[in-house]
């Protein structure tokens, strides 16, 4: 990933920016390797059991596992995210954080980040603090603050032409209002093929680390808006700002990337930031309470379009089911890899057999579409530790070749960020509509797989009207945060309501604007949410734990 120019914490100097990350406190101490979690860009997988609790005597909700490590290790220390339950601020989770820590008084133990998209806090405490902190009435949960890795206007390349994107590069005048796209990554050298339409890197990384570039962030941001001659992206004319959460080894923490989202919300409007790329995954819980989700969905309910990699731990094409945060939330646009198996069409397309797919812990089903992410060239910067990784895959130079649905999601950003230019009003979920509406299903391929339902066509959906909405069923559970002046997703009241009525989705999936759809939406409705899923749904942590990215991330 590249080194963030810009400093640290955020500090960067750009017009309008609003400085809400600093860290609090510091402190040292150590923390045994096995209590960290890792946050990967789509190359690494955190593990971990995915389910509703574990069963405590507490009055919050604890991230799997957590409670018992917490009392195996009362001295050792742990990162987390603090969240106070609705209706409280995250004042009120600091208070309480600050509080168990003068009872409980502790070497490392230290307050890290406020946020805005949640009420709550990142902290480093110890197994007892957190125990008592559970304890808390005004605690809604304490949450791993997992650690991520990454998960992989001419362009000679086939998958421009798979995905229908090099169309869309006559169809729309230059002179348009393109939007920004956030990459939330390791980081974007100020490479040549973005020039003046690049604003620059914001730092979040707070762990020790290695400040090499990785290569990652400039790969995703090429892919997505590169420009240089044989070599464009999706949308070359779209603005790209970089939201660094990801050291120079390709690793972060949660925390950084709901801080980084908490930046995207504050400074929208000065950068026109319609979209958000988050070609990584972490550590996951319920979207009752996981804090990565919450994040992204206050993004979504803003106005910025949210699309993310689904993971690369499929094995041999068999469902996986998806239970790492953001892909496992249902708003987004979780977004798969296909192989475009040689050709421009998408009717001999296959899935990549490591495309992660299936149920959430929640029961929804992910990805919702896949795009080509099978052995794409991007953009690296000189030095990155990326090419020196797999030195074999570079084809020019600063050129060099991956795969991964790391990949695949930056060419949806970038069809976002076109359909966006053509229509500045629409919102996330119009914008998700027309993607999947108009999504092209192969040959022989039943809607509800690791496809979603179906490859990308970007100049199709370019012509969709706007009025499809796969997000519907999800819409009736909004309520306004009057604290941040935004929209949040009411988790427990659509969990209760979708408890007692498994239809409340149909309404999704029910309207004639999806008449015109080339898969069967009769299908996807019954594929796209089920009852079952969630609440017989078995997670094994040692299938989690032997997810391996570097296979699949690799590509061949």
């Amino acid at each position: 990933m590249a080194h963030d120019a810009a400093g640290r914490h955020g500090e960067t100097g750009l017009p309008g920016q609003v400085r809400s990350n600093a860290l609090w406190g510091g402190g040292g101490g150590t923390r045994p390797a096995a209590v960290t979690a890792v946050l990967v860009v789509l190359l690494a997988l955190g593990a971990g059991r995915v389910q509703a609790s574990d069963g405590s005597k507490l009055d919050a909700y604890l991230s799997p596992g957590l409670e018992a490590e917490a009392q195996a290790s009362p001295d050792g220390l742990f990162d987390v995210i603090v969240q106070a339950r609705p209706g409280k601020k995250t004042a009120d989770a600091v208070d309480d954080v600050t509080k168990v820590q003068k009872d409980l008084p502790a070497t490392g133990s230290k307050l890290k980040r406020k946020f805005v998209t949640i009420a709550g806090t990142s902290a480093t405490l110890t197994g007892k603090q957190i125990l008592k902190l559970a304890k808390d009435d005004d605690i809604e949960s304490v949450t791993r603050d997992s650690k991520i890795h990454m998960t992989a206007y001419s362009n000679g390349q086939i998958w421009p032409s798979a995905a229908n994107v090099a169309a869309n590069w006559e169809a729309l005048p230059a002179t348009m209002n393109y939007p920004t796209i956030a990459v939330v990554d390791s980081g974007v050298t100020n490479f040549s093929e973005l020039g003046s339409r690049f604003y620059g890197n914001v730092n979040f990384v707070t762990a020790p680390t290695t400040y090499g570039a990785y290569g990652h962030g400039t790969f995703v941001s090429t892919i997505a808006a590169g420009e240089d001659p044989g070599y464009a992206g999706a949308e070359p004319r779209a603005k790209v700002i970089s939201l660094k959460v990801l050291d120079g080894a390709g690793v972060g923490s949660k925390s950084d990337v709901v801080a980084a989202c908490d930046w995207i919300l504050q400074n929208r409007s000065a950068y026109n930031i319609r979209v958000a790329n988050l070609s990584l995954n972490t550590g996951g819980d319920s979207i009752l309470y996981d804090a990565l989700d919450k994040a992204v969905e206050k993004l979504w309910l803003s106005g910025v379009t949210v699309v993310v990699a689904a993971g690369n731990y499929a094995v041999n094409g068999a469902q996986s089911n998806v239970g790492f945060a953001p892909a496992n939330d249902p708003f987004v646009i979780t977004v798969g890899a296909s192989d475009v198996h040689g050709t421009t069409g998408r009717s001999d397309d296959f899935a990549a057999p490591w495309s992660a797919w299936g149920y959430t812990q929640d029961g929804f089903f992910k990805p919702e579409v896949a795009a080509p992410g099978r052995h794409l060239i991007g953009g690296v910067p000189t030095g990155a530790n990326l090419l020196a990784q797999f030195p074999s895959r570079q084809v020019a130079p600063n050129y060099m070749w991956m795969s991964g649905t790391s990949f695949a999601a930056p060419v949806v950003s970038g069809i976002a960020a076109t359909l966006l230019a053509a229509n500045p009003s629409w919102t996330p979920d119009q914008v998700k509509g027309a993607i999947m509406q108009t999504a092209s299903v192969p040959w022989g391929y039943n809607s509800g797989g690791a496809l979603g339902v179906g490859v990308v066509n970007g100049n199709a959906a370019l012509g969709a009207s706007g009025t499809a909405n796969p997000n519907a069923g999800l819409n009736q559970f909004r309520y306004w945060d009057s604290a941040t002046g935004t929209y949040g997703f009411n988790a427990s009241a659509w969990r209760n309501y979708a408890a007692s009525n498994a239809s409340w989705n149909s309404a999704s999936w029910s309207s004639a604007s999806w008449s015109n759809a080339s898969w069967s939406s009769a299908s996807w409705s019954s594929a796209s949410w089920s009852s079952a899923s969630w609440s017989n749904a078995s997670w094994s942590s040692a299938s989690w734990a032997s997810a391996s990215w570097s296979d699949s991330f690799d590509g061949e």
